[in-house]
């Protein structure tokens, strides 16, 4: 059967609430999908739950969020464990606060044309961010970002942004009009993928168990740095 993921990432970029959905009529039950995938599927995907929905139920169309989270490892030495789940940003010491200032005014529906990848098919580029947070732990920086819906090359975009803010290459003032100016000349780094992960996908309803729908991807399992660099 066809299979129809919730949300298509780019190449690199990790997931670990992805959702998928196909049509099958058979004897195998529904709850026993799981399994019988994860005998057959490559050591590096997991079915984590399957369930039974109406046919009419869609992964992509049926979905009211997306939550994402991106990784920065700010430690002055890089982490051979961690380096395929995080950028390495390391010469300065980025500033969480002026980030988190930055961020507090894309919440909304907007036009995030600024954050969008040349050769999307998109029809427009309006979509509602309903939560966007940053948190330091340590050496480790993590950005989540939920919306209804995100652009080509989104999230990496604004990523690249932010990190310039915290490295004080860009006022909060240039970031704001910027993208409320839909100026994409301004946009020079996009991060790189492999520390943005999909971490959740939300409906109207809960269809899987909170075991399979949260912290698939915990912050504490990537959290074994040494103590805070001093300040640049």
């Amino acid at each position: 059967p066809k299979a129809v993921a919730a949300g298509r990432t780019d190449s690199g970029v990790h997931a670990s609430g992805q959702v998928v959905h196909f049509d099958f009529m058979g004897h195998i039950p529904p709850k026993k999908w799981a399994s019988a995938l994860n005998g057959r599927l490559p050591k590096t995907i997991r079915v984590l739950e399957s369930v039974e929905q109406d046919l009419e139920w869609h992964a992509c169309y049926d979905a009211v969020y997306r939550r994402y989270r991106y990784t920065i490892n700010n430690s002055r030495r890089s982490n051979l464990f961690l380096n395929p789940w995080s950028w390495h940003r390391y010469k300065f010491r980025l500033d969480e606060n002026l980030m988190r200032s930055a961020m507090e005014t894309l919440k909304g529906f907007h036009d995030f044309s600024t954050f969008q990848k040349v050769g999307s098919n998109r029809a427009h580029a309006w979509t509602t961010i309903q939560e966007i947070e940053i948190e330091r732990n340590g050496d480790l920086i993590f950005f989540e970002i939920q919306a209804s819906g995100f652009l080509y090359g989104m999230v990496r975009l604004l990523i690249g942004q932010l990190v310039a803010i915290g490295e004080h290459r860009m006022t909060l003032k240039e970031f704001e009009k910027n993208w409320k100016d839909r100026d994409r000349t301004t946009i020079r780094e996009a991060a790189p993928p492999q520390g943005l992960c999909l971490i959740r996908v939300g409906y109207k309803s809960n269809i899987f168990s909170k075991a399979a729908s949260f912290d698939t991807f915990p912050k504490s399992f990537i959290n074994v740095l040494d103590p805070p660099i001093n300040p640049c």
